[in-house]
């Protein structure tokens, strides 16, 4: 890996971009990585094309979203993933919620066993950074340790794109003012990110991994895959993940909390997954919820309890993958 950067943070043009306290990294390296990896994750990493330090993954063949299962088929973390080369060493980067990388990290490390890898949680030495950018724009700012990949649905590209960067050193940020349009924009990107909160409460079509490219369904097996596989082709998962708002005096809403339908208000029709204060209209508090599809259709949700705030459903930015 790069010992030394082409330019030094305090030489470096601010970037528009904001802290990402909440995002952590974890990296599995060595020469068995690539097949280590393939027996523990619901997307192939096989075939990955590797992308130099200091530049941004960011086609469909260099950035993967995947998700890591319990034996019963429910997800411990989703993560977006992208594969540099230091020396002939595979090194593929994980890019995960903060508050679940340590416990990540240390049950992928009880897997390893004679294989030659390694798995190292280094958010606390990594500074990982998020910016809504062009690409073109972004590129020649980075330094040439950074980990960089474009946060893309598999057939949407956004404009301008979702990129998260991770380097050893602090960048100089260009203003405080990018965390809320950032929160904002993985909300209504429809694509979810599992934290502590909502650990081993999903199959990963309850929150339409499936439907953004987190799922292989021809890869072979690893932990769940006999049961996402089964709910897949057998119809069996009758909830999907949906876009919300609701108008509130909160400035946010913690993932987990019910979401409560007017017509069964003793049994939670979902669970809130992520929700971010809109920053056009800070009355609205965007939403992403996990739902009982047919309760989500009729409408008559709220948020906490029956009498909480009514929610009101959005339109996810691309189309659901039928089960």
């Amino acid at each position: 890996m790069p010992n030394s950067l082409h330019t030094t943070p305090s030489s470096m043009t601010p970037l528009n971009a904001c802290r990402l306290t909440d995002w952590g990294l974890i990296l599995v390296e060595g020469p068995d990585a690539s097949t280590f990896l393939q027996g523990q994750l619901s997307n192939s990493v096989l075939g990955l094309s590797a992308s130099p330090f200091g530049t941004i993954a960011h086609s469909a063949s260099a950035v993967r979203f995947t998700g890591y299962c319990t034996a019963k088929g429910r997800l411990l973390a989703s993560a977006w993933i992208s594969l540099s080369i230091d020396h002939d060493n595979p090194r593929y980067a994980f890019f995960v919620s903060r508050d679940l990388a340590a416990s990540f990290a240390k049950r992928l490390a009880m897997f390893v066993l004679r294989s030659k890898a390694t798995v190292r949680d280094v958010s606390n030495d990594w500074h990982v950074y998020g910016a809504l950018e062009a690409i073109s724009t972004l590129s020649p700012q980075l330094p040439s340790d950074a980990i960089a990949l474009a946060m893309r649905h598999p057939t949407t590209i956004t404009n301008p794109e979702r990129i998260v960067i991770a380097t050893q050193e602090d960048l100089p940020i260009a203003s405080d003012t990018h965390q809320a349009a950032w929160d904002t924009a993985e909300i209504l990107s429809g694509i979810p990110r599992i934290v502590h909160a909502t650990q081993d409460q999903f199959v990963p079509q309850m929150i339409n991994l499936e439907s953004v490219g987190g799922v292989d369904f021809k890869k072979g097996c690893y932990p769940g895959q006999e049961v996402v596989a089964r709910s897949q082709y057998r119809g069996v998962i009758k909830r999907r993940l949906f876009l919300a708002r609701v108008k509130s005096s909160l400035t946010a809403c913690a993932p987990a909390t019910e979401i409560v339908h007017e017509n069964d208000p003793d049994q939670p029709a979902g669970m809130l997954v992520l929700s971010a204060q809109n920053p056009q209209s800070p009355e609205w508090i965007d939403l992403q919820i996990e739902c009982k599809s047919d309760l989500a259709q009729s409408g008559k949700l709220h948020l906490g309890k029956v009498d909480g705030p009514s929610l009101e459903l959005g339109k996810l930015p691309y189309s659901l993958i039928e089960i």
